[in-house]
């Protein structure tokens, strides 16, 4: 028997994945090279997507401290342009997705932002910031998303890198 919690969907908490399976993502996740077009078409493809589901988001994409793309949709603030920039730095000084940074921390017992030492007013371990990754050079930059809860914003990146880079395969 199935028990109902009286929660929507929407509403449930949703479990952390597994390290290895964010770790994964990253491995899979790596691009052959990464120019301003792909910034263009991997922003609109996030922007598409945003569209369709209606998502509040702001989507930012950055290389070499350079601001390639930049978005923000209807029912964005610029509370999410500032949350992208504290989760950017995430990305740029862990060279991880700041989701999987935070869940690292959280993994030893800890949080990001009792055991990191950086200022929570510049740096947010919260899921949302991917980094962008060239074979055989490394982390070249982040694409990031804000507006929705943490999880979702890394699962948005997520998925549009999977279908982005399923068209490069």
């Amino acid at each position: 028997m199935t028990h109902n919690t009286g929660l929507t969907p929407k509403f449930q908490p949703e479990l952390t994945p597994p390290l290895e399976e964010l770790e994964a993502q990253e491995r899979h996740l790596v691009f052959r090279q990464f120019t301003h077009e792909d910034a263009w078409a991997l922003g609109s493809l996030l922007v598409e997507l945003a569209r369709e589901r209606q998502a509040p988001v702001a989507v930012d994409i950055r290389r070499g401290g350079q601001q390639l793309f930049h978005a923000a949709l209807p029912g964005s603030t610029p509370d999410n342009d500032a949350w992208i920039d504290r989760k950017r730095r995430v990305v740029e000084r862990y060279g991880s997705a700041s989701y999987l940074v935070g869940a690292r921390f959280r993994a030893k017992g800890s949080t990001f932002e009792e055991s990191s030492r950086l200022d929570p007013d510049e740096y947010a371990a919260h899921g949302g910031s991917f980094p962008i990754t060239v074979e055989g050079v490394g982390v070249v930059g982040a694409v990031t998303v804000s507006g929705l809860p943490q999880l979702q914003d890394h699962r948005f990146v997520v998925e549009a890198l999977e279908e982005f880079l399923s068209k490069d395969r």
